[in-house]
């Protein structure tokens, strides 16, 4: 936009030594210094707006991403096990790949956790989607789809990823929940949620599971697996490993964090800058993640950063063993990531990040 009205104050200028003599001009010629400043604030406000209009969406974007993070990390608390975040398994009826916030994997069960940031008050329509009006960003109505419905199909593409990986579940093993992260997000007084739906007062006081449920999901992995005590254990504990295997070496979305912590999920596209052939080593194949260290030239500014990457040790499945090699790299080097969900390729400066993570 700045610049079509760069271009606009040009055509402007040509058409005025059409329009005004040569003494006209010469006056205004002389008034420069007065002009220019003008010009040059207009410009600025452009530019302002547009990089402001920019930033609110940035900082939406990672407000998102946050709320997964942050329920992340309550789940695994809640419920202990291991957490895998922002999946993309493959849906063969789709032929796309279905995002999966979360799943956390505990002795008892796959929990998958279907995030939504919604604010304001929810009224369920009588076609199961959901009505939200009143939050901080969400001054007019806004409908969404029923996100139960959208956590069940999460659940059987994730089983049937399972079942292709080699992996038989018990039924009803993979479980699921909607978790409300924003605390403005609440239902009308006459409305009730799904009993899957998890508000965000009951995500920092979490509810009682109901009694037996875990029992009866381990009489169905004993079932599963008959034979003597230890023979048993085992067999758990191969079905345990099997878990853990497929889910770290299944596709997620990569992970750039950022100063102020802030999160971002999506895709390292590369690096742009005078220095872009000293980083040729870290491509996702060979490396699994990024550190980035900031270093200052006689203490008035930073000139040079140092990028730590580890190399990726398919090994220990999928896992990085962390053995650190280092780069320095100028200051003008930038990264290209796009945002899942997004078709937009945002850029950020080294200044910007702390590290980011890649998938294989």
């Amino acid at each position: 936009m700045w610049l079509k009205v760069v271009c606009l104050l040009l055509i402007y200028s040509i058409f005025r030594r059409f329009l005004y003599d040569d003494s006209v001009l010469e006056a205004e010629r002389n008034d420069t210094n007065a002009e220019f400043p003008i010009v040059a604030g207009i410009y600025r406000r452009f530019r302002r707006f547009l990089d402001d209009d920019d930033d609110d969406i940035l900082e939406d974007e990672t407000n998102d991403t946050d709320a997964k993070f942050l329920v992340g990390e309550r789940a695994e608390k809640v419920y202990g096990g291991k957490l895998y975040l922002g999946l993309r398994i493959p849906d063969h009826d789709t032929g796309s790949r279905q995002n999966i916030d979360m799943v956390v994997v505990t002795k008892e069960k796959v929990m998958v956790n279907h995030v939504k940031n919604f604010s304001g008050h929810v009224k369920i329509d009588s076609d199961g989607s959901w009505i939200c009006a009143g939050g901080e960003k969400q001054p007019k109505v806004e409908n969404h789809p029923n996100p139960v419905v959208e956590a069940k199909r999460q659940v059987e593409v994730l089983e049937s990823y399972f079942e292709q990986r080699g992996v038989e579940l018990p039924n009803g093993y993979v479980t699921y929940r909607v978790v409300l992260s924003n605390p403005s997000c609440r239902a009308l007084p006459f409305i009730d949620f799904p009993p899957e739906v998890v508000p965000f007062d009951q995500l920092i006081t979490p509810q009682p599971e109901a009694k037996g449920v875990f029992t009866g999901w381990n009489c169905q992995i004993k079932d599963a697996f008959r034979g003597g005590k230890k023979e048993e254990q085992d067999r758990i504990n191969r079905f345990n490993q099997q878990l853990h295997f497929v889910l770290s070496t299944a596709p997620m979305w990569d992970r750039l964090e950022l100063e102020g912590n802030k999160h971002l999920l999506g895709e390292f596209l590369r690096f742009e800058g005078k220095d872009v052939l000293a980083l040729r080593q870290i491509k996702r194949s060979k490396v699994s993640r990024l550190v980035i260290q900031k270093s200052s030239m006689f203490g008035f500014g930073c000139s040079e950063f140092q990028v730590l990457y580890s190399a990726r040790d398919y090994r220990s499945q999928g896992a990085s063993g962390f053995k650190w090699k280092e780069v320095t790299v100028k200051s003008s080097i930038e990264v290209l990531f796009q945002q899942q969900n997004s078709t937009k390729v945002r850029k950020f400066k080294l200044s910007s990040i702390i590290s980011m993570a890649l998938t294989a």
